[in-house]
């Protein structure tokens, strides 16, 4: 029934089993020569074409983390410069000789950088809900999305009274 130890020597059993972790199953190939029991010598992953098996691991979700603060970062730094450089360009208009124009650039300048200043958050948690969104975290885009509508009205009402 069973070939001899030297005729089959360079013979293996192929077992398939599958392995469980925490992100799902995934199929190995265990080669083991016949004569010894080791269940597990070389496992292979068993691929299929088009389909990735490989789980999102916990660096990778720390990089798209980073990445997103990334994002919340230039959009905070890039408000408070844009507002800060207006307001220095202003500064540097109060130089210039008296007149009506440079008073009204001065005062666009100031309101501008003021309003900026004020945007700033608000663009930040437009930023955060889109791309926790994009993450799947729905519950937070859900709040932002309330959140940025509440404000809407109470600013449509302000312009209106």
């Amino acid at each position: 029934m069973s070939e001899p130890a030297s005729a089959g020597a360079d013979a293996h059993v192929v077992s398939a089993a599958v392995m469980a972790d925490t992100h799902g199953a995934h199929n190995t190939v265990n080669t083991a020569r016949s004569e010894s029991l080791a269940p597990e010598v070389d496992a292979e992953p068993i691929t299929h074409p088009g389909f990735d098996t490989t789980p999102v691991t916990r660096a990778r979700r720390r990089d798209l983390a980073v990445a997103g603060d990334r994002w919340i970062a230039r959009v905070l730094r890039g408000g408070a410069v844009l507002s800060g450089g207006m307001f220095v360009v202003s500064l540097g208009l109060e130089a210039l000789p008296r007149s009506e124009e440079v008073h009204v650039a001065i005062d666009l300048l100031r309101k501008g950088a003021a309003s900026l200043l004020l945007v700033t958050p608000v663009a930040r948690l437009a930023v955060a809900g889109t791309l926790l969104g994009l993450k799947g975290e729905w519950r937070y885009t859900v709040i932002a999305a309330g959140v940025l509508g509440l404000l809407a009205i109470a600013v449509g009402a302000g312009i209106q009274a």
